[in-house]
């Protein structure tokens, strides 16, 4: 009867922390997702030296509130997951855990705590509160566009890659250390910013030579610069829509998005949970 009991309240609690398409559950997302919010903002005035010296007292101890609040999250979630150590693993769990710590370390390295701006991270749940099922259709036909086209992409940096480093010891040649270009890396990071047309300025070519090189690189750029928005935007044009899916989450592998009629996880074969709670969003 106890272990009902506490595999009642576990998944009780797993709906209302993982799962985003009940009231309960969007109601923890949207507090959760203040207190990001709220948490950032603190950071970010702490690192403010006036500010911080007029309200340091009051930025401590918002900072230790907000740690102390996402160390419980943080445990509760490990507490109802069934396997905490894949939670613990995950990206979200990753980011979870890495935006606590500073605090803690800030005990042993002073300054650490200007890394809870990490926490900014966290934000990325907000798709678990705002998105709906079409948004959730498209996010996949994107990601399916950019998965098939990362051997395009790869080829595409690799030739990209060798066109700087070729320029980059020719102008090493061309100029020499007299007009900036004192070693081929140097002269590799010139071309880079040629290339990507950002033009910094830092090192210009002087003689006419190099500025020809330039030039044509420059042009170069402008082209280079729309293959890889082909790229993935043909894979977007043959992208199949997939049927329309949900924030609801495995309670064993964690993955996320099924379709509004899964019973089970379409990577592990778990069984989707349901409760009443769910069953009340229904009706909406």
């Amino acid at each position: 009867m106890a272990d009902r009991d506490e595999a009642g309240w576990r998944e009780r609690l797993y709906v209302v922390i993982f799962e985003a398409d009940t009231p309960s559950g969007k109601a923890f997302d949207v507090a959760l997702l203040a207190a990001i919010v709220a948490s950032v903002v603190a950071v970010c005035l702490d690192s403010v030296q006036d500010f911080r010296q007029h309200h340091r007292e009051a930025l401590v101890a918002a900072e230790w509130l907000f740690t102390g609040l996402f160390s419980i999250e943080y445990l509760l979630r490990m507490a109802c997951v069934r396997h905490p150590i894949r939670y613990a693993t995950s990206f979200y769990g990753l980011v979870d855990l890495l935006s606590i710590l500073p605090t803690y370390l800030s005990l042993i390295i002073p300054g650490s705590q200007h890394l809870l701006v990490i926490r900014i991270l966290r934000l990325l749940r907000v798709f678990r509160v705002l998105k709906l099922g079409r948004y959730v259709s498209e996010s996949q036909v994107l990601m399916t566009a950019i998965r098939n086209s990362r051997a395009k992409i790869t080829v595409f940096l690799f030739s990209v890659l060798t066109i700087v480093v070729v320029i980059g010891a020719a102008m090493y040649l061309i100029e020499g250390a007299e007009n900036g270009f004192t070693s081929i890396p140097r002269a590799m990071y010139w071309a880079i910013v040629t290339l990507t047309t950002v033009g910094y300025g830092d090192i210009t070519p002087r003689t006419t030579v190099g500025q020809l090189v330039s030039s044509l690189l420059m042009v170069l750029g402008y082209g280079i610069i729309a293959i890889p928005t082909g790229i993935v935007t043909a894979e977007l044009t043959q992208a199949a829509h997939p049927q329309p899916v949900t924030t609801r989450t495995c309670p064993v592998c964690l993955t996320e998005g099924h379709r509004t009629d899964a019973h089970f996880c379409r990577d592990c074969g778990a069984q989707l949970l349901r409760d009443v709670d769910r069953a009340a969003t229904s009706g909406d």
